[in-house]
């Protein structure tokens, strides 16, 4: 199972839809799809948040609310709760990063709540008490306050990252041999010789300068492959400028 699919958004005493719009689209991103709204307070019409949703509505759309934060969380296995602020019953908070794999290891035996508070006050701390788990994220002391959906997104993507899920682009060619590389120094020699860029007797100096450059760049058979053509290339029109 994807841990991802038992993790509850719940966005608490949210003021404006925008927000809440932001938040489904910043969910969508990281692969979640379950939002919850506690004691919701919206102060405007759903129309900017179905803006700002963008191709994220069906989240908005598909959103549970509730009277309370209690009765939000009462089927969840865990409640974490998010907060900027620091105080006592908040010195136990985790950076989303540090927090993520004890958060996924929950929610692969149950419901687990990620908690975001108020737009102006975040979370009181009455609310704070029902969280088994404190969340901070990192941010420079000389401006601490994140924007609601800001603060969603760095934390769903340190839970989706922390999955694994990710498979980072990788090279379509393989890496290129060593006798290939070793043929491209060879023709590349010859072509500069060719156009006059340097004499035979500055060869070796030119080329190990070449050969510094083409160890960083030069990886795959692809590269090699089209630096070769290009020595040809050039070359060949070398050879035949006068016919």
């Amino acid at each position: 199972m994807n841990p991802l699919e038992n993790i509850r958004v719940v966005l608490v005493g949210t003021l404006y839809t925008g927000n809440v719009g932001s938040a489904c689209r910043a969910m969508a991103n990281m692969g979640l799809r379950h939002l919850r709204l506690a004691a919701p307070n919206l102060q405007n019409s759903w129309d900017e948040g179905e803006r700002l949703a963008v191709h994220a509505t069906d989240i908005m759309n598909a959103r549970e609310e509730f009277a309370t934060l209690e009765e939000a969380v009462a089927d969840c296995v865990a409640v974490v709760g998010t907060t900027a602020r620091e105080g006592l019953y908040r010195q136990h908070a985790k950076a989303p990063r540090d927090a993520a794999a004890e958060i996924l290891e929950k929610a692969a035996t149950g419901p687990v709540a990620i908690v975001f508070g108020r737009e102006d006050k975040g979370l009181l701390n009455e609310e704070i008490a029902q969280c088994t788990h404190l969340l901070r994220i990192p941010v420079d002391e000389g401006y601490t306050s994140l924007n609601l959906s800001q603060a969603v997104l760095i934390t769903a993507y340190e839970l989706f990252s922390a999955t694994g899920r990710y498979m980072p682009p990788h090279e379509k060619s393989a890496a290129a041999p060593q006798a290939q590389k070793a043929q491209l120094m060879k023709n590349w020699a010859q072509m500069l010789l060719e156009i006059g860029f340097m004499k035979e007797e500055q060869r070796d100096h030119f080329m190990q300068g070449f050969q510094r450059l083409f160890s960083r760049g030069i990886c795959t058979k692809d590269d090699a492959a089209l630096m070769l053509g290009v020595a040809r290339q050039v070359g060949w029109a070398v050879r035949n400028r006068g016919a």
